[in-house]
């Protein structure tokens, strides 16, 4: 069983950065595919980033591109998110999640979930 723990979130202007860690135990976090998914109230849950098992394949909703990445350090059990150039609409819970494969992977169809972080961006 894998436990997740997210941390990092908090209330920022528009335009700032934050960086979300999610700290994986219980298991063995190098053979895990990793995500972000993250849910603003009223809305379902939106696919964000996710990371192959040695970080050499990323990939990132449209909506997030170019400002939000993904890293991971398997030596750490940790997942990043580095999220730069905020806007009022990144206002949610963000979660990290971890499957086996990598597919489907912007369907929710991960194996484990984190609590989630919250990330409000004031305007």
């Amino acid at each position: 069983q894998v436990q997740l723990v997210e941390s990092g979130g908090g209330q920022v202007q528009a335009g700032g950065s934050l960086r979300l860690s999610c700290v994986a135990s219980g298991g063995t976090f190098r053979n895990y595919v990793m995500g972000w998914f993250r849910q603003a109230p009223g809305n379902e849950r939106e696919f964000v980033a996710a990371i192959n098992w040695g970080g050499s394949n990323t990939i990132h909703a449209d909506s997030v591109k170019g400002r939000f990445t993904i890293s991971r350090d398997n030596a750490k059990n940790t997942v990043y998110l580095q999220m730069n150039s905020l806007k009022p609409e990144d206002t949610a819970l963000y979660y990290c999640a971890a499957k086996g494969g990598w597919e489907r992977l912007s369907n929710g169809d991960y194996d484990y979930w984190g609590q989630g972080t919250q990330v409000t961006v004031a305007s």
